[in-house]
């Protein structure tokens, strides 16, 4: 990445990233996999097998088979309605990340393309659409979810995918990502720059990933300038 490259669009993880709930999303597995194999979810199973991981791509994990379509709904259900009861009954939580709707609102006035690329279901990107009122900042039609049809992340679909709804190549756009399989997501998927945000994981940890170009604490950090319209913008 040239240090004096200018990008035009920026795509945004969202759990852990805009929406700082990955430890709601760990005790939500943590509670769900004890149910489904009698044992909870280790850290290390944590980091390698659910992080950016398709829901089906999990419960294959916690069977040890390739689940049927019927039961990979169940269980998605089951699990992802104990993580939003979780969400509801801790409303002071419920926030998008520190800086997030300053700078989204800096995006929507500047013209900036934007959407976000999630691994979450339709029914949580509902849910998050209504409680957030994402609708204010995003084109919710552009936003790229797990349909059950896209590859889960390492996978770059989900990137290349999200770039193409914002009308721009990969390597013209941000990505702002927490997981480190969403990292890898990114880089396969050609992202022009990859910010790391440590809402769970270090800066030690993101600053020996090759990929990542820069580290933010939380969106106030974010340098505004490396959009190719910020000089003739005006705040």
């Amino acid at each position: 990445m040239s240090k004096n490259k200018k990008y035009s669009g920026i795509i945004f993880d969202f759990n852990g990233t805009l929406f700082w709930d990955s430890k709601k999303h760990l005790e939500a597995w943590r509670e769900y996999s004890k149910k489904l194999r009698g044992t909870a979810f280790s850290d290390e199973e944590m980091q390698k097998y659910m992080f950016g991981r398709t829901n089906e791509d999990i419960i294959k994990y916690l069977i040890g088979r390739q689940p049927e379509k019927e039961l990979v709904l169940k269980c998605q259900n089951e699990k992802e309605s104990i993580y939003r009861d979780m969400c509801a009954k801790d409303p002071e939580n419920f926030k998008l990340a520190k800086g997030a709707e300053a700078f989204l609102n800096y995006l929507c006035e500047n013209k900036i393309p934007h959407t976000i690329a999630t691994m979450s279901e339709e029914v949580n990107v509902k849910f998050f659409i209504k409680g957030f009122d994402l609708a204010q900042w995003f084109d919710v039609d552009k936003i790229v979810f797990d349909d059950g049809k896209i590859k889960g992340k390492p996978e770059p679909d989900i990137y290349i995918k999200a770039a193409q709804n914002l009308g721009l190549k990969p390597e013209d756009c941000i990505v702002v990502e927490d997981a480190v399989s969403g990292i890898e997501s990114a880089r396969r998927a050609g992202i022009g720059k990859i910010v790391a945000i440590e809402s769970m994981e270090t800066r030690e940890l993101y600053s020996k990933i090759p990929a990542v170009d820069e580290i933010i604490s939380d969106f106030d950090d974010f340098d505004r300038s490396c959009f190719e319209t910020s000089k003739v913008l005006v705040n």
